[in-house]
């Protein structure tokens, strides 16, 4: 046994001394061909929903990307449409998740817990559709020579999709969502809607890109869309806009006009961007865009309801516009509209705060599950029939939705109750009487611009959403702002409607801008909320561009040192002024950069304005004999 064990020890120590490659198995040699396999498909069978990646022929045999989602077991169910410029395959993905409920957007919630099915669409030449991208492409016509339109494409798209032999899930009926150029495809589908679109929510739709969605406000041209142009015209997929310069956008735009910083940055490559320039003014190019006047001429009887953002400061002007121009065609039974507390497209997020403002409760989920939702099933699903308001409006001022049977309340024409001014009067006082004779007088110096926001300013720095609730004492004090203030009020002072800018000025230059400023001015001290003490908050606000004030498509110079009339509509408004506020207006002549520089000097085209041409002018506000400034209010009785 002593030997056996002495054997086993000699043994064990020659094992331990043997080198240690002959005791480990060769590792394997490296796959040919990589690591990348040709196809990686990671597991879906635990999905609760299913995801189909389709090729959509048009009638002209361009093939669009559509992407559509819906639950497993999912039968006889109605279809919701979105055609979008933005990504289809992003847009209907959240997260990576096996529940269609996370999967898809916020927004889609509602449709997920109620049995729909989800489609996107990359409109033509976009991301993963064949054919052309043409931004906000015309309806077929004079501006438009092709047989195809966003009308024809979402016709073909919904005629595909409600073929049992495409998607047996269906139930042959169709509703339409989107917002921004979304929202545009959505009212473009409605100029010659497919009979299987039985509903549409188009939400801050583009209608029309010069009075005042996107790309102008009455002529005043919007300087951060050069960015999105950029994007979105210089690549198929998604692009990025080329750097602007310094970090304070400010000082990137303020010595040089729109045209050279293009030219500058590449810009004048864009097509899109030369025939802008083309068409400075309000000609046919842009009138015969306007989505308005279009389906006024042709009203469908498709249930629609439009959402407005009360402070949507891209596209402000669009959707009540369109409803406005329905109701006048005599199309009111089959239109709805809702104006919201929001900012651009916040109606498919949370809606609980705007800025410094909080609401009561999560107001954009209150549209989307108690107007949209049941909206949608009671034309798609033979849902019980819903009763909405003719108009549905957030009070900003006493924090509540009112319902209208009838709106706006106050108008300029045609309502039970007319506008009201509120006259500028002297020592900067405002008032419902009229102002003895007088005005006041600024310099508008274009080197020296009134910023939009307090500086560095940035437009990727997190404020552009919010800016229109940010607050005006940060340029309240300038000397080329008048600020004009009621005393402190007694009682309440409420507004519903539509206010409108009468501004009598005159100035030493040939062109210039006016900016018009609703505000409501807060108590210097408010108890609830101490940061909001003498809070200045812009309830509606607009410019307009002098040498258009006699005709929009045929500009002329202004006079000089001859007072002018300028009298423009300012968004809609849905507002108490309560008691121990102030009732503001602000009267200036920039708002910049989020608008272009006027040189001040009448040029043939702004766009294309050279560094002499901008020039100091002396501006006068006139109020009293001269001209009696005011902002005509749509005041009625609770």
């Amino acid at each position: 046994m002593k030997r056996h064990a002495l054997l086993l020890a000699a043994t064990a120590a020659v094992i331990a001394l043997a080198p240690v490659h002959a005791q480990q198995k060769a590792p394997a040699a490296a796959a040919v061909g990589g690591d990348i396999p040709a196809k990686f498909s990671p597991p879906e069978a635990q999905n609760d929903y299913v995801k189909r990646e389709v090729m959509i022929p048009m009638r002209d045999g361009t093939k669009l990307y559509t992407v559509i989602v819906y639950a497993k077991g999912l039968t006889n169910a109605p279809i919701v449409l979105t055609r979008t410029p933005y990504n289809a395959k992003g847009r209907a993905h959240r997260t990576d998740s096996a529940s269609e409920l996370s999967t898809l957007p916020l927004a889609d919630e509602m449709f997920v817990k109620g049995g729909y099915i989800r489609v996107y669409q990359d409109i033509r030449g976009k991301y993963g559709s064949e054919g052309d991208y043409v931004v906000t492409r015309p309806v077929i016509g004079p501006l438009n020579q092709t047989k195809v339109d966003h009308t024809t494409d979402a016709y073909d798209t919904i005629d595909w999709l409600v073929n049992k032999a495409n998607l047996p899930e269906s139930n042959g009926r169709v509703g339409m969502i989107g917002s921004s150029y979304e929202g545009f495809t959505v009212v473009m589908a409605l100029l010659h809607p497919h009979p299987a679109l039985k509903v549409a929510a188009p939400q801050s739709p583009m209608i029309d890109g010069w009075m005042g969605d996107d790309w102008f406000h009455y002529g005043a041209f919007r300087l951060p869309n050069i960015g999105w142009l950029g994007s979105q015209t210089g690549y198929k997929g998604e692009g990025k806009a080329p750097p602007s310069g310094g970090y304070d956008d400010y000082d990137n735009f303020r010595t040089i006009s729109a045209g050279d910083w293009a030219k500058k940055s590449g810009y004048d490559q864009l097509p899109y961007w030369k025939r802008m320039v083309e068409h400075p003014a309000y000609d046919g190019f842009w009138s015969g865009q306007a989505l308005d006047t279009l389906l006024a001429a042709s009203p469908s009887n498709v249930p629609t309801l439009w959402e407005q953002g009360l402070w949507d400061h891209e596209d402000m002007w669009g959707g009540i516009h369109s409803y406005e121009a329905l109701v006048k065609a005599g199309h009111q039974s089959n239109n709805y509209l809702v104006m919201g507390p929001w900012r651009h497209s916040q109606v498919n997020r949370e809606g609980r705060t705007l800025g410094p403002l909080t609401w009561n409760g999560d107001t954009a989920q209150q549209y989307r599950e108690d107007m949209v939702l049941p909206f949608f099933n009671q034309y798609l699903k033979d849902g019980p029939a819903v009763t909405l308001p003719a108009a549905a409006i957030y009070n900003t001022g006493a924090n509540h939705w009112d319902s209208f049977p009838k709106w706006p309340l106050s108008c300029d024409t045609g309502c039970d109750t007319p506008l009201t001014p509120l006259y500028l009067q002297a020592d900067k006082g405002l008032g419902f009487e009229r102002a003895a004779s007088g005005g006041d007088s600024y310099v508008s110096d274009p080197a020296n611009p009134v910023p939009y926001l307090p500086r560095p300013i940035n437009f990727d720095d997190g404020r552009w959403g919010d800016w229109l609730v940010s607050d005006q004492r940060s340029v309240d004090g300038r000397t080329d702002v008048m600020s004009y203030s009621t005393p402190a009020l007694t009682k309440t002072v409420k507004v519903s409607g539509v206010p409108w800018a009468d501004i009598f000025a005159k100035t030493t230059g040939s062109d210039g801008d006016i900016v018009v400023k609703l505000l409501d001015v807060y108590p210097d001290e408010v108890a609830s909320n101490p940061k909001m003490g003498g809070y200045q908050l812009a309830i509606s606000l607009d410019i307009f561009r002098g040498r258009y004030r006699e005709s929009f498509a045929k500009p002329s110079a202004i006079p000089a040192n001859k007072t002018q009339q300028y009298r423009f509509r300012l968004p809609a408004v849905n507002h108490e002024f309560l008691p121990g506020h102030k009732i503001m207006v602000q009267v200036q002549s920039s708002l910049f950069p989020v608008y272009d520089r006027n040189p001040q000097t009448f040029v043939p085209n702004i766009f294309l304005a050279k560094p002499a041409d901008y020039k100091k002018a002396t501006v006068t506000i006139e109020h009293g004999a001269a001209g009696a400034s005011a902002v005509l209010l749509p005041v009625v009785t609770k």
